[in-house]
């Protein structure tokens, strides 16, 4: 058994952040990744990060903005959090070294982006997301910080009180890719889960093959709950053939969305009568599904974002990787024709349930960045927004797993104070169908390798390793059945089809019938490749089942949401409806089967209370 203080699940940008900010404090800090650092999925965010640093900006405007832009379900004390310490936090990064744009007079350079009163965007060209990660990396080598590198995290060692509030997180069970041993990492004083998005749960995405939705799918089986799991993002610009993203930078330097008659249609047709192509993104989403929906997009699939008016110079400084992209995967020159682009799930901005320092109602465990929701975006997150939470918060995480005296977080976590139970109609049964067999049968999933309360740390820890070797045996040792990759796919086609950009009950319903029937196939899933090393079949497998779990509670939230707020259209409800829903879809592992409830937004400030008003651009 390994042993640390502080064990960091995930190397991107918040997991990196964590680990720095918990070896400032003197822990015996290490990061657990299923990847090398530099191959985290930080690296392919392009636009850049959001901080008030000039004159005539503030935090307190772009704290507004931001509430706005969730549609007001953002929690104030995260906001204001997040838009105060961003401009120090950035600065760091420039100590650091990270290689920021440059205005002439040697300034950082900021530039407009989607939803933002002020060019408040910092930026490095169009690879911010590149330069950070491997400015943070730098960091890591310097302090001599220890990385466990490919190995897949698979579970929690978590204790098992009836009550989530009352326990504890002790540590992790990981699987070493290269050798194929499962072992388990004991953490003395907290885990931090960094493990990012989830976007394979879509089959077009932004997203990198690994973001399957792990840490999230392992704190819900632990007992954390998750949070605003409906609210997906929707890029507008991604390439139609693979999802490969083209930046909000784009549109922030000027370039121009047209549909098939060539016409500008964030103006010509009303969407976003004031910023046109900078409104938010889910006003820029379903603007250009409606233009293909009502016959006016391009071979009905997609949509021309035209750069050439920017001029090759500005380009080439800019937005250089975004040439090629664009001629790499869709054989588009984008300094001689427009891109095809189309909407494509991109963001989470629901996850675990934390409070502003990271900390989730179970003892020892936090979660920063894409995996947590504390809540930042509420029901729609602005561009440029996201690299910010991860500096932020991943600092605030590593903090206070390594005993840091922090303020006393505002935001509640878990069953505690006003809260509301809640049900939804369901056309099936909802909760885990489990493998099947006598690993599970005989206990393999108590809290998802939690143990008895009265056990020791180590304990607890050794009886999450055995029930997760004795899992992964009864997958090895199964001789046929049905492969991971039939089911991953059905779900990813389902969740594409119907809980997409528009959503309808009908649909949803569908939805989460396949889920059903997507569950009860997994209860007969083998593993192929026998072998004991690379074996990529299992750790997809184990994956497979992370998705499963993040695709029903997002259609279940989706399902009970019965309003129009934020990335969340329903066809029945096409208003916000404050006096109803300003609160937060919640939702428990109740031994295997979903609990819905919901709690309150916070929207009192320091300063100002954030009064719900018509979001228009």
């Amino acid at each position: 058994m390994y042993e640390h203080d502080v064990i960091v699940v995930g190397a991107g940008g918040a997991g990196l952040r964590a680990a720095i900010a918990a070896h400032e404090e003197g822990a015996d800090v290490a990061i657990v990744s299923k990847l090398h650092p530099v191959r985290s999925h930080t690296g392919a965010a392009e636009g850049g990060i959001n901080a008030a640093l000039r004159e005539g900006d503030s935090w307190e405007d772009h704290a507004y903005d931001t509430m706005k832009g969730s549609d007001y379900l953002g929690d104030a004390p995260a906001v204001e959090t997040l838009c105060k310490d961003s401009p120090k936090e950035t600065i760091q990064l420039e100590h650091w070294g990270m290689a920021f744009s440059r205005d002439d007079d040697g300034r950082v350079s900021q530039r407009p982006f989607g939803g933002l009163s002020f060019p408040r965007t910092t930026y490095a060209g169009a690879e911010t997301g590149h330069q950070l990660l491997h400015t943070m990396y730098e960091q890591l080598v310097k302090r001599g910080i220890k990385v466990y590198d490919e190995w897949h995290v698979t579970r929690l060692a978590v204790s098992d009180e009836d009550d989530p509030e009352d326990r504890t997180c002790h540590g992790i069970v990981a699987y070493d890719v290269q050798t194929g041993k499962i072992e388990g990492f004991r953490a003395r004083n907290g885990v931090i889960l960094a493990t990012g998005g989830l976007g394979q749960v879509y089959d077009h995405t932004t997203n990198a093959v690994a973001n399957t939705g792990d840490g999230v799918a392992m704190a819900y089986r632990a007992g954390a709950p998750i949070e605003d799991m409906e609210f997906i993002q929707f890029h507008p610009t991604t390439l139609p053939s693979t999802g490969v993203l083209i930046t909000e930078g784009v549109r922030g330097e000027g370039g121009i969305l047209y549909n098939k008659h060539g016409e500008r249609f964030m103006f010509e047709y009303g969407y976003a009568n004031n910023l046109g192509e900078l409104a938010s993104r889910d006003v820029v989403s379903r603007a250009e599904l409606t233009e293909v929906n009502e016959g006016r997009g391009i071979e009905d699939e997609y949509v021309h974002l035209d750069m050439r008016h920017l001029g090759e110079e500005r380009i080439v400084d800019r937005l250089e990787n975004i040439i090629h992209l664009s001629e790499d995967f869709e054989g588009v020159n984008p300094l001689e024709a427009p891109m095809p682009v189309k909407p494509g799930q991109h963001y989470a901005m629901g996850g675990v349930e934390t409070d502003e320092n990271g900390e989730t109602c179970i003892t020892g465990l936090y979660a920063a960045g894409e995996c947590a929701c504390a809540s930042v975006h509420g029901g729609n997150r602005l561009g440029g927004n996201a690299l910010p939470e991860l500096i932020v918060f991943g600092k605030r995480a590593g903090h206070h797993a390594a005993g840091k005296d922090m303020k006393t977080a505002e935001i509640t976590t878990g069953k505690v104070g006003d809260y509301e139970p809640a049900d939804v109609e369901s056309p099936v049964q909802l909760g885990e169908a489990g493998l099947g067999g006598d690993a599970v049968a005989d206990g393999g999933e108590r809290t998802d390798g939690g143990a008895t309360a009265d056990l020791s740390g180590d304990e607890v820890v050794q009886r999450a390793l055995d029930d997760e070797r004795e899992t992964i045996e009864h997958l090895l040792e199964k001789e046929d059945g049905i492969q991971h990759a039939e089911i991953r796919e059905r779900v990813q086609k389902s969740m594409t089809q119907h809980v997409n950009v528009f959503r309808e009950e009908e649909a949803l319903k569908d939805a989460l019938r396949d889920i059903r029937e997507a569950r009860e196939l997994y209860q007969d899933v083998y593993v192929a490749d026998k072998s004991r090393t690379f074996n990529t079949d299992l750790l997809q497998t184990l994956e497979t089942r992370n998705i499963l779990d993040i695709a029903e509670a997002i259609t279940v939230g989706a399902l009970a949401r019965n309003e129009f707020r934020g990335a969340h259209w329903r066809k029945e409800y096409q208003e916000r409806r404050d006096e109803e829903w300003l609160k937060h879809t919640m939702l428990s592992w109740n031994d295997g089967e979903p609990e819905l409830w919901y709690k309150p937004v916070i929207l009192e400030g320091e300063n100002k209370t954030y009064e719900p008003k018509i979001r228009s651009y």
